[in-house]
């Protein structure tokens, strides 16, 4: 199973914590973890080259399965409009996913309190 955490400060999401395997095909033709990781890498790129924002990213490209990134503190009012658009839209698509394959994909929330 895929764990997507998506942490929140206020309405505005800061952080994207990605976990684990879909398992839900073959190495190299699960559809699931290919539409995760597609979307999640695609969020990163153009964070960084559309957002124009510097993220803190982590993955485990030895062996998958782990990539977290977060916004930083400080970010002027268009690199944080663009930045939501991107996250906001990486959120919807997740879920669409989570619809069609529950068994294998759960998005959480969290808050900073």
């Amino acid at each position: 199973m895929i764990d997507v955490n998506f942490g929140f400060d206020n309405e505005d999401i800061s952080s994207v914590l990605i976990t684990g395997h879909a398992e839900s095909g073959p190495y190299g033709q699960d559809i699931v973890c290919a539409a995760v990781s597609a979307l999640s890498i695609g969020a990163v790129n153009s964070l960084i080259e559309i957002a124009e924002v510097s993220l803190n990213v982590t993955s485990a490209d030895d062996q998958g399965g782990y990539l977290n990134f977060s916004l930083p503190e400080k970010l002027n009012q268009k690199q944080m409009e663009t930045a939501q658009i991107l996250l906001n839209s990486l959120h919807l698509s997740l879920k669409n996913i989570e619809e069609e394959y529950k068994d294998y994909l759960k998005i959480n929330s969290s808050s900073k309190k």
